[in-house]
């Protein structure tokens, strides 16, 4: 029987939202294993100057715990 972990990472970027998830999951795979997914628990953008200038994401990554 496989028990399964839920943890939260808050990742950003200054390219897209797309980049701050793969960013997010790259970086949790270096510390988590048996990382099995993941989901966007909510996302917004910080503005300098009138435009975007970081995307950022608050992501729930599930990971199996080892036995």
């Amino acid at each position: 029987m496989s028990i399964a972990k839920v943890t939260e990472v808050i990742s950003s970027s200054s390219k897209s939202f797309d980049d701050a998830i793969e960013n997010g999951i790259e970086r949790a795979s270096k510390t988590l294993k048996g990382i099995t997914g993941a989901w966007v628990a909510d996302q917004k953008v910080t503005v300098k100057d009138g435009k975007i200038d970081e995307y950022r994401v608050v992501l729930k990554i599930t990971f199996v715990l080892d036995d």
